[in-house]
């Protein structure tokens, strides 16, 4: 008697146990796939002076204040270009997590400069293997400087547009890699140029050195010539991240802190001391709701 019911405690046992494994296999095959999204490529939405892939989140308003310094080559009379200064100041919106939009003003030219910036392609993997990051830029510009020569000009003449694909891969956690082939195109072809627009491809890229710093290189050579006069935009800097700020430090051979300038109407040489000290500043505020 003992031992039947002993045999049939052990069978019901068995029973539950086997249905409990069941159980958990019917869950596991139901649970979704996992997807991992690569997040951080770059601390910023600029590298130096390049946009990056990154957007911000939706609702976030960005302010930006970018200074160049003049040349350190100028000499002790110009303190060493501190006394000459070129600045932008922008706002930037993300109107989702993959769209955001931006003006600016720039005193380089007196230009006015607007972008949109859709991240189409996101670096993940998983059951979804997306090995690096697309984000789409365009931009138009206004020059309102005025000019003294009697050559008559309309309001298009002002202008310049540039598009730009921006891809990124973020090799380790503290790798990010971008290439960035970049089209330019100037409605007014000044003397001293030869084509009225720029093709180039820009490399660039981040190595982080901790949590909350990282040394970044940007490089821009033109593949078309538009003009004796202008070089390859080539970059160094460190990025410091402070909380709601991201602090750039950057020395460059470019004056200009919009596309259609660094890209294809810089006129100092690197790598001949000609460099600009300069920074970028950014300070984001939630001011929208997310869409979560």
């Amino acid at each position: 008697m003992i031992r039947t019911l002993f045999t049939c405690i052990l069978l019901l046992l068995i029973h539950v146990l086997t249905a409990q494994d069941d159980l958990l296999a019917d869950l596991q095959a139901e649970e979704e796939p996992t997807q991992n999204i690569t997040t951080a490529t770059f601390k910023g939405t600029r590298i130096i002076n390049g946009h990056s892939i990154e957007t911000r989140d939706q609702g976030t308003l960005e302010f930006i204040i970018s200074h160049r310094f003049g040349t350190v080559n100028s000499g002790a009379y110009q303190f060493w270009g501190l006394d000459q200064s070129n600045i932008r100041l922008a706002l930037e919106y993300a109107l989702t997590d993959r769209l955001m939009a931006g003006l600016g003003r720039s005193s380089f030219e007196k230009t006015f400069d607007g972008f949109v910036k859709y991240r189409v392609l996101q670096q993940q993997t998983g059951v979804k293997k997306v090995p690096v990051s697309i984000t789409w830029f365009s931009s138009a510009t206004i020059k309102t400087l005025k000019r003294f020569d009697g050559y008559p000009i309309d309001f298009t003449d002002r202008m310049a547009v540039t598009h730009q694909a921006l891809i990124a891969r973020k090799i380790t956690p503290a790798l990010s890699l971008q290439i960035t082939p970049s089209y330019t195109f100037y409605e007014l072809v000044e003397e001293n140029e030869t084509s009225d627009h720029v093709w180039a491809l820009g490399v660039g890229g981040r190595m982080k050195v901790s949590k909350r710093v990282t040394i970044n290189a940007e490089y821009f050579p033109q593949l078309v010539d538009k003009g004796s006069q202008y070089l390859d935009a080539f970059a160094i800097g460190v990025d410091i991240e402070t909380g709601g700020h991201v602090f750039q430090l950057q020395l460059t051979n470019a004056t200009a802190m919009i596309e259609k300038g660094f890209i294809g109407e810089t006129t100092n040489d690197f790598f001949n001391g000609d460099i600009h000290f300069g920074f970028n500043i950014s300070r984001a505020f939630q001011i929208g709701n997310r869409d979560r």
